[in-house]
């Protein structure tokens, strides 16, 4: 298995993608390819102490950076994520990882490694660290959607969360204003029609933003404008609450006292919420394994992002979205 790395992509590139990218090889079985400055790569490694043994590097010293434009990637396949791109197109690795512009990443898969025969939008896969693993479908690639899209996101959530995590019959849920059919704009409802008469999928309704924490579903179907706000409250909220139990635990020598007694049940509490564990979200419906980590993401989150790739590359989802996609209308 070889894993292709866009070393340049991201908040925090190269340093901690190239950490990542070692964590990964001392502990995966997996070739791994960092794409990038060659001097920047290794100046990295040396000044963190950091082994690129049996790490193969590809120079490039284009980048394509947050601010740029998603179809800039038209013009710039001489950067570390186009090489990466381009490289996964042609068959010189089983997967692609990368932290950096989400727009770009999205552009160049649709348009050079190509979709799913049979699928009409990729869309990215997020998995919420909630009460239970949540998918939530669009997180931020669609911001217009049809209705068929929808059910076509709906599909490829369940066989993604049927094959990473095992739940047998995936419950699917629309997000919307009201759990009744009638509820939403004329594209939720359309969908609703669709999702609910789709054979192979455990459609359970319409559900509310309010019940995506308490894991009411396993996939939550969305347009990406909707989804991707989602996620950043989600991810907001999730800040602001351990920023404040943290406080509450700090306030006085009782307090200190108290979470020295509760350290390992905090710890647990936090890494739960730690959307790092995940690693990243992939590009359901993309004919080969495109994982897009997190700007923000440390050498953790990064190690698991070729996780994440080396799973989705040995399961099989992909011919298994194309097989049931040709029976869902």
């Amino acid at each position: 298995m070889k894993i292709l790395i866009d070393a340049m992509g991201g908040d925090n590139a190269p340093g901690e993608i190239v950490a990542g990218a070692v964590f990964a090889k001392s502990e995966l079985d997996c070739e791994l390819v960092l794409i990038g400055d060659r001097s920047q790569i290794e100046a990295v490694a040396e000044e963190r102490e950091l082994s690129l043994e049996g790490i193969e590097i590809v120079h490039t010293e284009s980048v394509i950076t947050m601010e740029d434009s998603p179809l800039v990637i038209r013009e710039r396949l001489d950067s570390s994520m186009g090489i990466g791109i381009e490289m996964l197109k042609r068959g010189e690795g089983d997967a692609l990882v990368s932290a950096g512009n989400t727009g770009a990443l999205h552009a160049g898969s649709t348009l050079f490694v190509r979709r799913i025969p049979g699928i009409q939008r990729s869309a990215i896969a997020t998995i919420l660290p909630l009460a239970k693993p949540t998918m939530l479908i669009d997180s931020g690639a669609n911001a217009t959607v049809t209705a068929e899209h929808l059910l076509q996101f709906g599909v490829m959530g369940s066989i993604y969360m049927n094959n990473i995590f095992g739940i047998e019959s995936p419950e699917v849920g629309l997000l919307n204003i009201g759990t009744e059919d009638c509820k939403g704009t004329q594209l939720q409802q359309d969908a609703n029609r669709l999702l609910k008469a789709a054979e192979g999928i455990n459609f359970i309704g319409n559900i509310e933003g309010r019940d995506i924490p308490f894991g009411k579903c396993d996939v939550i179907v969305t347009d990406g404008f909707t989804g991707n706000i989602v996620l950043k409250l989600i991810e907001g909220c999730s800040s602001y609450m351990m920023k404040e139990i943290k406080g509450m635990f700090t306030k006085n020598p009782m307090t200190k006292l108290s979470a020295a007694m509760m350290s390992g049940q905090l710890g647990a509490f936090k890494r739960k919420f730690d959307s790092s564990e995940y690693g990243g979200a992939p590009f359901l419906g993309i004919a080969k394994p495109v994982i897009k980590a997190h700007g923000s993401s440390n050498a953790k989150a990064i190690k698991n992002a070729v996780r994440q790739a080396i799973s989705y590359s040995e399961t099989g989802i992909i011919a298994e979205i194309a097989e049931q996609v040709k029976t869902v209308k």
